[in-house]
């Protein structure tokens, strides 16, 4: 299974169609999108404002205004907290056709440290009206989220993580929605694993581990944590009676939170949130940082028997 870098790829796919999508490029300074040599190709349409996001969400929200479709790219940590106001106010309220590309989101940024480990954006942008919310979950649903970007209108945030991750799917084999989960593995109905970005990968090998146990399981791809496929979350629900959620990423306002939601106003069932629980990241390998905040496979089969058990004991 190759590895690859979701926002390389996303920022690869985007030069290649610069020819038949007019859009500009605005930049902080930053390496995080494989865009920083966009200028370079189309000078009047790519623009680098320096370590200075306020001003970047700002020059992005009056290029949107005169009508065009921008991209900016910078770090999530810097994009949602730094200049959340701007992107709150400048952006989104006015319901403007800006596309924010947010790099080094979750634990995946390790070495960074605490400052620049971003594990609350989902829930930020979450929170914020008009705000479209997208996360990968590999290489290939990067490059698939070019075009339904480009021909999205409105605020979109898209999260990608810093290092890279497995690839999950086939390019010619794979589409996506907007707004559409999709089923990933349809082993059975003894539980459904609800999973968003990269981490859709450890879903994936504890589903193989489940499965060896006896236990069958249908893991569901979330690429768009706003706005939710409400439908299969309540369906998945209803055939499964029990679910796990599972983000790089705070349980307390992103997808688990999302999903939480959904079940508990429309169809109540037994749920664990496998994610960050309340703590700020901190240095480390990532591998270090997913054992220590009870994300690793072993900790979502756990998460996945224990939600089984609840159901069989309600059942009786």
């Amino acid at each position: 299974m190759a590895n690859e870098m979701n926002r390389m790829a996303f920022g690869k796919r985007l030069i290649e169609l610069a020819d038949k999508y007019e859009y500009m490029v605005m930049n902080a300074d930053t390496k995080s999108c494989g865009l920083e040599n966009f200028g370079d190709l189309y000078p009047h349409r790519c623009f680098n404002f320096g370590i200075a996001e306020q001003n970047l969400v700002a020059a992005s929200a009056g290029a949107a205004l005169c009508g065009e479709k921008v991209f900016f790219a910078t770090f999530a940590v810097f994009a949602s907290m730094r200049a959340c106001e701007q992107v709150r106010t400048f952006i989104c309220y006015p319901n403007l056709d800006v596309v924010i590309l947010a790099s080094h989101g979750g634990l995946q940024t390790g070495a960074d440290g605490a400052t620049h480990i971003a594990v609350e954006d989902v829930a930020i942008m979450r929170a914020i009206p008009n705000m479209c919310v997208l996360e990968p979950s590999d290489a290939v649903c990067a490059k698939k989220m070019v075009e339904l970007s480009l021909m999205h209108k409105g605020p979109l945030y898209i999260r990608f993580p810093k290092a890279a991750t497995p690839v999950l799917h086939e390019f010619d084999n794979y589409d996506i929605e907007i707004g559409k989960g999709r089923i990933f593995i349809e082993n059975g109905y003894d539980c459904a694993i609800f999973a968003s970005g990269w981490i859709l990968n450890y879903a994936k090998q504890a589903a193989k581990e489940l499965f060896m146990e006896g236990i069958k399981v249908t893991v569901i791809e979330i690429h768009t944590v706003k706005p939710i496929d409400s439908n299969l979350v309540i369906n998945l629900a209803k055939k499964c009676g029990c679910v796990v959620t599972v983000e790089d990423h705070s349980i307390i306002g992103g997808l688990g939170s999302a999903v939480s939601e959904i079940l508990g106003e429309n169809y109540p069932v037994f749920i664990e949130r496998i994610g960050i629980r309340d703590v700020f990241g901190e240095s480390g390998t990532p591998e270090e940082l997913y054992q220590a905040n009870k994300m690793s496979i072993s900790d979502i089969v756990d998460a996945v028997k224990r939600v089984l058990i609840h159901r069989v004991i309600d059942n009786e």
